[in-house]
């Protein structure tokens, strides 16, 4: 089998479609078709099917796709093996994060990262959504969570320490909370949607319910509301320090209760025969967290 044929069947998988699949391979769409069309009459079953916007997988297309993944694997792997050891990363590497972290922590690391590996491309892609990081071709997401999805790999990289703040005006206004209950007569920054934060007394995490007249579907609105005095939120150390040093947020300490902890994590879709270029950016990226 040809593996240039895999290859496109692989991504359109993914992608969902052939002219993504082609895009991302940097190929003529009527070259995927094509390809796909031969591995197709090479196995001898129909793989796709096919319309003028979508591709869904057949039956067939469903069972040979973990094969289909393995064999690509496995000619990564190969090829790697005999690289020299200090020949680095090579290829497009794929990632995606939230936008503040993929701003302020991401952003700033990936000049070196590229200057160290020259043969390497990176697409960083930042948004607050949660990416489908194996139908969207993704080698890496970071994520800030209490990780619970056990379907794909992770690796910790670093604690996301998390805390109350408001702006100086709002608290000289309104006064600061000084235990959980008192949130409730607060205005509360939250995502779109969220109405409780958990926090943790002692060992027993308790939810607690939250409002405020200003919700948004992002962090960093949230960051922007907060420094204009609008309520309380939560916000990660890394994202805040410049403002508590500057004067423009202070920290809301809460006697009887602290913020869940969550962490910083990688997350790729397979532990078997990681590329190069996933290895050594995530080992990267932990360096510059903790330097």
């Amino acid at each position: 089998m040809d593996l240039a044929d895999i290859g496109v069947f692989v991504e359109a998988a993914r992608a969902g479609s052939l002219a993504a699949a082609a895009r991302r391979l940097g190929i003529a769409p009527m070259a995927a078709s094509r390809r796909l069309a031969a591995l197709e009459d090479e196995v001898g079953a129909r793989l796709v099917h096919r319309t003028t916007r979508a591709l869904s997988l057949t039956a067939e297309g469903e069972a040979f796709l973990p094969h289909a993944q393995a064999m690509l694997e496995g000619e990564a792997a190969a090829r790697a093996a005999i690289r020299p050891s200090g020949a680095g990363a090579s290829g497009m590497l794929r990632v995606t994060a939230s936008a503040p972290f993929g701003r302020k922590m991401v952003a700033p690391m990936i000049p070196a990262f590229m200057r160290a590996n020259p043969d390497l491309q990176v697409d960083l892609q930042v948004t607050d959504a949660i990416t489908d990081i194996v139908a969207s071709g993704i080698d890496v997401a970071i994520r800030i969570a209490v990780l619970r999805d056990n379907s794909l790999i992770a690796r910790r990289l670093d604690d996301n320490p998390r805390k109350l703040y408001a702006s100086p005006d709002y608290v000289a206004e309104h006064g600061a909370p000084r235990v959980l209950a008192d949130l409730a007569e607060h205005q509360c920054l939250a995502i779109t949607g969220v109405s409780h934060w958990t926090f943790m007394i002692g060992d027993k995490p308790v939810q607690q319910r939250v409002a405020g007249r200003f919700t948004a579907s992002g962090v960093e609105t949230l960051h922007m509301a907060c420094l204009g005095g609008l309520g309380i939120t939560m916000l990660s150390d890394w994202n805040i320090r410049e403002d508590v040093a500057a004067g423009r947020l202070v920290e809301v300490p809460l006697a009887d209760a602290v913020l869940e902890s969550w962490s910083i994590w990688a997350v790729y879709p397979s532990a078997r025969l990681v590329p190069a270029k996933t290895r050594l950016f995530i080992d990267a990226l932990a360096a510059h967290l903790k330097a």
